[in-house]
């Protein structure tokens, strides 16, 4: 059995998905961010840089416990515990190891900075809403190009951790200051990844916990000073 510590975030959607894909068991320990619930001494124990989600896997290597954060990280973990959405091959493996770090280290971040200052930022800074909002746009460009070129999923024929790992970030589009319309090879493509049942499944985990940050106390916690404390 897997316990998985989340919240219903693109991140976190990453990992329910990948869990519904492989067909494994699993509890859901939800992790409430918008009241600090990632800096409590338990969560911190699992995840130490305070980010959901975080797995522990009960029968891990060698038939021994594993706790695992960074949401990469464990579609990797469970990509090779499942031998399923990871090929086996270099060559293969490889062209799937790269788009997942371009969503690690790119498209993730990227996008959630245009969330950011597009929506959240209790000012709007002019210069920080076009760099993300011209940023975001670059990388679905990227993102439509690659599709037009394998004319299925992001790493090639067959459906993978990198499509995993990047569709929920694309399902807040108009949230990012990004048209559909530009990017007809995406849209097709990420309209193929929503129908698929495991998906459908795994963006409904949690989801109606899901709030927009309302409160004062919830934009502190998520974005003030809370996050820098010394733990």
């Amino acid at each position: 059995m897997i316990d998985a510590y989340t919240w219903p975030t693109p991140n976190g959607h990453k990992v329910h998905i990948m869990l519904e894909e492989c067909e494994l068991p699993y509890r859901v320990h939800a992790v409430d961010i918008g009241k600090g619930q990632q800096f409590e001494p338990d969560f911190l124990k699992i995840s130490p840089n305070n980010k959901i989600p975080a797995i522990v896997d009960a029968d891990g290597p060698g038939g021994q416990p594993l706790s695992l954060f960074e949401s990469g990280a464990i579609l990797l973990y469970l990509a090779e515990k499942t031998g399923k959405f990871l090929p086996s091959d270099a060559r293969g493996r490889y062209e799937v190891l790269q788009w997942l770090m371009f969503q690690m280290g790119g498209l993730g971040p990227m996008l959630g900075q245009a969330h950011h200052f597009r929506i959240y930022a209790p000012e709007k800074i002019e210069y920080a809403v076009n760099r993300y909002t011209n940023e975001a746009k670059r990388l679905y460009g990227v993102l439509d190009r690659r599709i037009e070129h394998t004319g299925a999923y992001v790493a090639g024929a067959d459906y993978s951790i990198a499509d995993i790992a990047i569709f929920p970030w694309l399902r807040s589009a108009e949230n990012q200051g990004v048209d559909w319309a530009d990017y007809p090879a995406l849209k097709a493509w990420f309209d193929r990844v929503a129908a698929r049942p495991a998906v459908q499944r795994g963006v409904q985990v949690l989801a109606e916990r899901r709030q927009p940050v309302r409160t004062e106390e919830e934009k502190e916690i998520l974005f003030g000073q809370t996050q820098y404390k010394k733990r």
